[in-house]
């Protein structure tokens, strides 16, 4: 347990440090020997790669229809319903935020609209690993359905067998993706930035991964002929604020919850209670046991902070300087304080309020931005899937009216063509009159 107020602010601010990322200049060296092969080889380069890191040697790289077809016939009644529940709860949330466009007329005769369109086409990355992410696949591609980008590319590397997970491929279906390549890390983020033979190139890139899926990421999102990504991520992590009202085994829960995400994963407990802290630590050994990831979880539980504040409003400050991916708060009247909160991905609302429930079917988007990002991105939605435009009309007397502001400024700036757009307008209208 840390005690708050008996660090200075130096130590105070090496307590919220994350974990620390791999060295970033051997990770982009490899990254762009990566990316520079699949701009040279292109599907030979992704296949040589696949079958190095994966241990599947495919001859293609497209996952056939009638593999994802056969998806539902793979699954249990109860797998398919979940899905389907998620799937239902997704939608409806990212279809409440369908943007409306405006129309102003800022001064009689001058009109300005602002406008928003799909996205036209978009890749999804969905991370293999130890576990299938059918969950990841609804919110990336549920949303893009919705938006109504016009083609979704959705990767994901295969296993040894060169198989994907039947709730993989039944989730994709749901969201109308057809477009499913078996192939991971930044060979596949470079395949959809720059195009294969097979993987259509697209716009923009959206999805967690490893280490080295953020770094090919950050890397095409700034190269030439590249796509535009999400925004920048690393390890996932959560922060629970809790006072002596907070049930410890929930607290214990939710800790763990994300720390059987990976071994870099990050659970954070900001309590004003010390007696609710040592109750949590003491469940969490407990939980731990439990656990089948218990080797991850426990790896990761390496990281975790058990910090104790004077107050519940200091913990509040604490989490918005940590700026956390996922926040729960369970205190009493645990709604009353989101005003008081600046700096949050997501944020979970008292004790029936899981992480979980955001993680898979609550509808809103578990793709965060994490390690502080959350201070200046915002929680994957829609309008990440769209682009906006603006529009402007003006009538020949709104012109008028406003062609003298238009000549100072572009005298004032030096730029001569600027003011002879505007005056060799003046001309052949007073010409006309």
């Amino acid at each position: 347990m840390i005690n708050w107020n008996l660090l200075d602010e130096q130590a105070q601010n090496q307590v919220l440090e994350r974990p620390a990322l791999a060295d970033s200049a051997k990770l982009f060296d490899a990254v762009d020997t990566i990316i520079n092969d699949v701009i040279a080889r292109g599907d030979a380069a992704i296949l040589d790669l696949t079958a190095r890191f994966d241990g599947a040697k495919l001859h293609s790289l497209r996952c056939p229809l009638e593999r994802i077809d056969a998806a539902k016939g793979e699954l249990r009644e109860d797998v398919i319903a979940a899905i389907d529940r998620a799937y239902a709860n997704i939608k409806s949330f990212h279809t409440a935020q369908r943007p409306q466009s405006v129309v102003v007329e800022t001064m009689p005769g001058v009109r300005c609209e602002q406008h928003t369109v799909a996205l036209e086409k978009v890749g999804l990355y969905i991370p293999g690993g130890t576990a299938p992410l059918p969950s990841t696949v609804l919110m990336l591609g549920v949303t893009a359905q919705v938006a109504g980008c016009k083609m979704a590319v959705l990767c994901t590397p295969p296993n040894e067998n060169g198989e994907i997970a039947a709730e993989i491929r039944y989730a994709a279906s749901l969201c109308g993706i057809d477009q499913i390549f078996l192939c991971g890390g930044a060979q596949a983020v470079a395949g959809m930035a720059f195009g294969t033979d097979s993987i259509p190139k697209v716009d923009k890139i959206f999805g967690p991964g490893n280490s080295f899926v953020t770094a090919a990421k950050q890397r095409v999102s700034t190269m030439p002929r590249g796509a535009a990504i999400d925004m920048p991520a690393g390890p996932s992590e959560v922060l629970v604020l809790a006072d002596a009202s907070a049930n410890p085994v929930f607290v214990a829960a939710d800790l763990l919850s994300q720390a059987e995400h990976g071994k870099d994963s990050q659970a954070i407990l900001v309590s004003n209670c010390e007696t609710l802290i040592n109750r949590v630590i003491a469940e969490v050994e407990k939980q731990l046991a439990q656990l089948s990831r218990n080797e991850i979880a426990t790896a990761a539980m390496q990281h975790s902070r058990y910090i104790l504040t004077e107050s519940f409003a200091q913990a509040v400050e604490v989490s918005n300087q940590y700026a956390p991916e996922h926040l729960i708060v369970q205190a009493e009247n645990a709604s009353s304080w989101l005003s008081k909160i600046t700096n949050a991905g997501s944020i979970f609302v008292g004790p029936w309020s899981p992480e979980s429930a955001g993680d898979y079917a609550s509808g809103t988007n578990h793709v965060l931005p994490t390690y502080g990002y959350s201070r200046m991105y915002s929680s994957l939605g829609l309008l990440d899937f769209m682009r906006r435009y603006t529009v402007q009309e003006l009538t020949q007397a709104g012109f008028e009216a406003l062609a003298p502001t238009l000549i100072t400024l572009s005298t004032s700036e030096g730029l001569d063509a600027h003011g002879k757009a505007v005056s060799l307008r003046l001309d052949a209208i007073a010409e006309n009159n």
